[in-house]
């Protein structure tokens, strides 16, 4: 195949899994789907999976992979869905039972908003908000349901009442009894740009500063494989994170030319990637299989010690031997060559490609040095795949993302300059 063909089929793969094998009742994203068991939670539909879903579902219509009135209908039911979910000051839980809309708790305290899925979600639907906003009526309709389920969130609640920061969790059983504050670098920056962008309830800079920046302590002066590491990763001292940290806030943030006074973000990522790359060629551990084209790690499915099937979120400070097809695909914005050969390994080797192609393109995670493939998907792992694609082709969703004058403004009142997009007032 020719690398568009390449791509094309990629993107399409990974749109089957919100197409195919969505939740049948609110078109939302699955959780989980088990080609060995396909009844396991068919119904249990997961908030940030559903966000990168509505993503994957923009780029299937403007690529015409799907046609546009049946996406339309089904962006419909699912933005009905959530208007009648269950939400908690405005934010989604991380679980929700696709038939009722009601919260299924992902841990037993765990049982209310989750405002880090729910800004995975409202990225979403400001994309969604955008691509229609000018288009048929029935198209405007649906562009003004995401931008009013969007602003229904109330970020400054989740400050636990009135803190320079945000928290992740909140139920009304247990209110703050999980307290996890936001503080950086993680997957979460995307959540304090939702909340300073808000026009209904917004979160000052101080929090962003002051908790996610650790008053500047977020920094990193150090290197890995002579490769700048820039920011202090959670739990990864001197090295970088699982690969999804580059990925879902970055889905319609774009960092290329992003900056603020901590970081140049396209350096950022593009460091986390290459040095996830370097660390994968270098192969510490010596794991079979790991080479130029066979790299990746992230959170997935991982293979336990026993030969079970587990989850863990995989990073050069927790190797085991587990690539995740998804980290080097929804790279390719950052790491073009290195992830097209790595698009090339799983889609063509003569090794692989029949055992870790499914029926939605590559399966969440394998292992070659333990002859092991787990013949499952995750929501959150494919739904990255067609969208980082889609940016790295054209740019599409961090277009409408970044043209959305709330996100601008959002930028702006955190200290955020764009060589880019213009914000307006830099």
């Amino acid at each position: 195949m020719a690398d568009e063909q390449l791509l094309d089929l990629m993107q399409k793969d990974a749109l089957k899994y919100f197409w195919d094998y969505a939740e049948p009742n609110s078109k939302l994203a699955r959780e989980r789907y088990h080609t060995d068991n396909t009844s396991l939670d068919a119904n249990l539909v997961t908030t940030g999976g559903a966000g990168f879903g509505l993503m994957t579902i923009l780029v299937g219509i403007e690529r015409n992979f799907v046609p546009r009135a049946e996406a339309i209908q089904r962006l419909q039911t699912a933005l009905d869905f959530l208007e009648d979910a269950d939400r908690f000051h405005g934010a989604w839980p991380h679980w929700m039972n696709g038939n009722t809309g009601n919260v299924v708790p992902f841990g037993t305290v765990d049982n209310g908003g989750d405002l880090v899925e729910t800004s995975f979600l409202c990225q979403a639907l400001i994309c969604v908000r955008e691509y229609f906003k000018e288009g048929s009526p029935e198209e405007q309709a649906l562009a003004q349901q995401a931008d009013e389920l969007w602003k229904g969130v109330e970020w400054s609640w989740y400050t636990k009442g009135g803190e320079n920061a945000l928290y992740w969790h909140w139920s009304p059983e247990y209110e703050w009894q999980l307290n996890f504050k936001l503080e950086g670098y993680n997957e979460c920056l995307i959540t304090y740009i939702m909340a300073a962008a808000s026009p209904t309830h917004p979160v000052g800079a101080e929090a962003y500063h002051e908790a996610w920046a650790r008053n500047g302590a977020i920094v990193h002066g150090g290197s890995k494989f002579n490769i700048p590491v820039i920011f202090n990763y959670n739990g990864a001292t001197g090295s970088v994170g699982p690969m999804f940290w580059a990925h879902y806030s970055y889905l319609g943030l774009d960092p290329r030319g992003l900056s603020d006074e901590y970081a140049n973000y396209w350096n950022l990522v593009q460091n986390h990637a290459k040095i996830q790359h370097a660390f994968c060629v270098a192969n510490p551990w010596q794991y079979e299989g790991y080479s130029d084209e066979c790299w990746g790690l992230t959170a997935s499915y991982t293979r336990n010690n026993n030969g079970s099937t587990g989850y863990a979120a995989h990073s050069p400070v927790n190797d085991r031997g587990v690539i995740s097809p998804t980290a080097a695909l929804s790279n390719f914005p950052y790491t073009p060559v290195e992830s097209m050969k790595a698009a090339r390994y799983f889609y063509e080797s003569a090794e692989w490609k029949d055992k870790l192609i499914g029926v939605a393109g590559p399966y969440d995670a394998f292992s070659p040095h333990f002859d092991w493939v787990t013949p499952r998907y995750l929501a959150i792992d494919q739904g990255t795949i067609a969208p980082m694609i889609e940016n790295y082709r054209t740019g599409m969703l961090w277009n409408l993302f970044m043209q959305a004058p709330e996100v601008k403004q959002g930028l702006l009142n955190l200290g955020f300059s764009s060589t880019q997009h213009s914000l307006g007032a830099e």
